[in-house]
This record gives C-alpha cells, sequence and structure tokens, in this order.
C-alpha cells in the first residue's frame, strides 16, 4: 500500500472528530446526572426540612439549572443534519451558537465553509469605469 492510500479521507477526519465530540457530550453528560443526583438529593433533604423560601425551593431550582444545562450541552442536537453535511456536527451547528457545539466550534476556528466571492466588475478591481 502506498504513502498516498494510507492518508485519512476527509470524511474519515471529520467523523473521528465528530466520534470525539460525541464521547465528550457523552461523558459531560453522565458527569452531570451523577453530580446532579447528589444536589437534588440534599436540596430536597433541606426543602423537606425548611420549606420554601424566597425563589422557591432548592429541589425545582436545581432542576431548573440542570435543564438549562441540557439546552446547553444539546446532546442529539446537531445529529439530524450532521449526515447530510460534509462538516459534519459542526456543519450543522452555527459557530458562537449558545450550545456546547456552537463554542467548540467557535474555539476551534468558526464557520468551516467560506462565503461564495462575488466576481469582481471592472470597478471594482481598478476603481475605473472602461468608456462603453
Amino acid at each position: 500500500m502506498s504513502r498516498r492510500e494510507r492518508r485519512m479521507q476527509p470524511h474519515q477526519r471529520v467523523l473521528l472528530r465528530d466520534v470525539g465530540i460525541f464521547l465528550v457530550k457523552l461523558w459531560i453528560d453522565g458527569l452531570k446526572d451523577v453530580c446532579l443526583t447528589v444536589v437534588c438529593l440534599g436540596a430536597a433533604g433541606i426543602d423537606f426540612v425548611r420549606g420554601p423560601r424566597e425563589g422557591g425551593l432548592l429541589f425545582y431550582r436545581a432542576m431548573r439549572w440542570s435543564e438549562r444545562f441540557d439546552l446547553w450541552l444539546n446532546l442529539y442536537g446537531a445529529a439530524e443534519k450532521a449526515g447530510e453535511n460534509e462538516e459534519g456536527l459542526f456543519g450543522a451547528s452555527r459557530s458562537g451558537a449558545p450550545t456546547f457545539l456552537g463554542k467548540l466550534e467557535e474555539l476551534t476556528g468558526g464557520e468551516r465553509e467560506k462565503p461564495i466571492a462575488e466576481p469582481a466588475t471592472e470597478t471594482q478591481e481598478t476603481g475605473f469605469q472602461s468608456p462603453s
């Protein structure tokens, strides 16, 4: 097998990157679940003894935080469109979006697709318009 044939194809690099991103997101989600179990049990215990306070019960505040975190992590959000795009998960997300993937894409270089440049007219190239 020649050296040229051993190089990874672009779709293989994208797939490996996306598998890595998904595994990191799964790990983060699992860690959140373990931490949330302890926090929610503690909050429910405090609420049971002390009762409601200003701002509501701690248990429900912890649940609202968890929901916001899940929306940010967006574990499966880009999966529907990722298979249709050659950039995979990054092609299905927006750089800088308020999600884990959006922030990750922003940190690693922003949008992958280059904007299509309009052909320059003679006036734009030289600053002068030729006589007709």
